[in-house]
């Protein structure tokens, strides 16, 4: 007796991949619940103990392989910041990793104005970008259809990253232009989230309604009135570096783009 076909199950990739996303975020908060009080006192939570925390976290996704190159990359780009912010005398640490969050860099001050603030936020996707194009490099020279999707993946999240609200390095340097673009950026990033549902989308936005709302009140402090006055020739040369950047990326995402999933 023949056995009836079982119906065919649709293929969504998009949903597949945001379930895994899904299922390692909880269980990268599942051990830091158990294991973040005994990790922190024991000061395994240092800069190389949050990157190798984060290639575990992403190698859940695609293999140790991938949670390396990804974490490689998110480097290169947090030490663009670093490099700005230390030629401007502005003490930073090095990046302390967060797993699917990217990561964070401390420093003391904030710079003196929206225009050193604009060159700081730009310097991480510039940087970012130009090691996304070294693997690139790297993916022809070989043949390596994994490192041209890497690549693929560094382009992304720094053509991501230039989104205009901050935290993100775009809300970062448009303050520069106007900060009534924070708003566009916002009202962009909620569009996604509802087009696109993510785990981390609402996070961002979370964070850029906050900082949104705080920078708007103390608009009017001492001595933060004068922190957005750019000069034009400033406002011009961030907005070049930025469309140029934007315009760059997307073409590198279509030149490396893989249809098959890494």
């Amino acid at each position: 007796m023949e056995r009836a076909a079982e119906p065919i199950r649709e293929q969504r990739p998009l949903r597949s991949f945001g379930r895994r996303v899904w299922a390692a975020l909880v269980a990268a908060g599942t051990f830091l619940a158990k294991f973040g009080a005994v990790l922190y006192k024991l000061k395994v939570v240092t800069v190389a103990g949050s990157m190798i925390v984060s290639v575990g976290a992403y190698a859940l996704l695609g293999g140790w392989w991938f949670g390396a190159g990804l974490v490689g990359l998110i480097f290169v780009h947090e030490m663009g910041h670093v490099i700005a912010l230390r030629r401007q005398g502005v003490p930073a640490s090095a990046p302390l990793f967060v797993p699917f969050m990217g990561a964070v860099i401390g420093m003391k001050k904030m710079p003196e104005n929206a225009w050193r603030e604009a060159q700081v936020a730009l310097a991480g996707p510039l940087l970012g970008s130009l090691g996304a194009a070294a693997v690139w490099a790297a993916g022809s020279y070989y043949h390596s259809r994994f490192l041209i999707a890497l690549a693929f993946i560094g382009f992304f999240l720094n053509l991501f990253n230039l989104i205009p609200i901050v935290p993100l390095d775009g809300g970062r340097a448009v303050s520069a232009l106007h900060p009534a673009i924070w708003l566009l950026g916002l009202a962009g990033l909620v569009a996604l989230a509802i087009l696109r549902p993510s785990p981390i989308l609402p996070i961002i936005i979370l964070f850029g309604a906050v900082e949104l709302w705080r920078r708007w009140k103390s608009r009017s402090f001492p001595g933060f009135a004068g922190y957005y006055q750019v000069k034009p020739t400033q406002r011009l040369a961030v907005g070049a570096v930025y469309l140029g950047l934007a315009v760059a990326l997307v073409l590198a995402m279509s030149a490396t783009h893989v249809p098959q999933s890494f």
